[in-house]
């Protein structure tokens, strides 16, 4: 195995290639190979996905000066070294599935970078050089130990794509409302109990996923219209308890699940479900307003804030 990987590296080295596949080869160290003499210039891309990796040597920059891509998902590396802030080409950098404990501040300086994917690691924090990162496209830092996002996040003015699922997090930062190119914001099996009233405000946020944070009870109104995930969110309750709301016109009838139901109480001060529910059944009945038929909704065991009979 040793020569193969060998014979490997040294036609890659021989022929300057641009992508070098080092994938399932069972290696516990950083092939020393890749490292010898000047290096391998012309690498841009390196797969090394699914080995026992345990660390990364400190002169990988000089070694692989024209990385752009490197891929180290499924290893056992604790932490992200200092070195990694060398390579200043590096647009694409996947550590998903390892032991991750430690993101240096480093990683601030690698400002050409824009796919970062973290998910599946022991992190407690981020440092706040995350927020250096100016090009950043994508964020993936789901099924992590993190507490909280740092609030320099919002300074990653590209970032398109943030993912946060299945962490410990009781909040988020209002700043993340200010990120002015998030489209699709996921933070599904958190322990979030309220979101910023301005999540949702930028016309470019769409996509938001809270699903299964059970102590989250309603979403901010600017969220209305926007594609929503919030399946598991709010206290258990039985439906057999609760009224289900729902619309009829003529003989049809057509009712919610019980979720809405649990999700928003009148002493909640973000505007409760039942809103975004009305506005969705509205569109749902587009086609019975277009022909000029009276349409009735009515909205039962709601809050008296809420509770009103709406007449098209």
């Amino acid at each position: 195995m040793a020569s193969e990987l060998c014979k490997t590296i040294s036609v890659a080295r021989l022929e300057k290639h641009k992508n070098l596949f080092l994938n399932y080869r069972n290696l516990h160290h950083f092939p020393l190979e890749l490292l010898k003499g000047e290096g391998l210039q012309y690498l841009e891309r390196l797969y090394m996905k699914r080995n026992s990796l345990t660390t990364l040597p400190e002169n990988l920059a000089q070694k692989l000066p024209n990385l752009v891509e490197l891929y180290l998902h499924s290893n056992n590396i604790v932490v992200v070294p200092e070195a990694i802030g060398s390579l200043v080409k590096l647009q694409c950098l996947d550590l998903s599935d390892n032991a991750l404990e430690i993101v240096c501040p480093e990683i601030g300086r690698l400002r050409a970078l824009r796919h970062l994917r973290l998910a599946n690691n022991r992190l407690q924090f981020l440092p706040p050089e995350v927020g250096d990162l100016k090009e950043l496209q994508t964020l993936d830092i789901s099924t992590n130990r993190l507490l909280t996002l740092p609030e320099r996040l919002h300074l990653c003015l590209s970032l398109q794509y943030l993912t946060v699922d299945r962490n410990r997090l009781w909040c988020v930062p209002r700043h993340l409302c200010q990120l002015p190119s998030l489209n699709e914001l996921s933070m599904a099996g958190n322990r979030l109990a309220f979101l910023p009233l301005d999540l949702g405000r930028s016309r470019e946020l769409q996509y938001v996923y809270v699903d299964n944070n059970i102590h989250l009870k309603g979403l901010p109104s600017y969220l209305y219209n926007k594609v929503i995930g919030c399946s598991g969110c709010g206290a258990p309750i039985q439906v057999s308890e609760v009224k289900l709301l729902s619309f009829s016109s003529g003989q049809l009838t057509v009712f919610l699940p019980a979720e809405v139901k649990a999700i928003g109480t009148e002493k909640d001060h973000i505007l409760p479900l039942q809103e975004l529910a009305m506005r969705r059944l509205h569109h749902a009945c587009h086609s019975f307003l277009k022909g000029g038929q009276p349409l009735v909704l009515w909205l039962t065991a709601a809050p008296p804030s809420v509770c009103r009979l709406l007449t098209y």
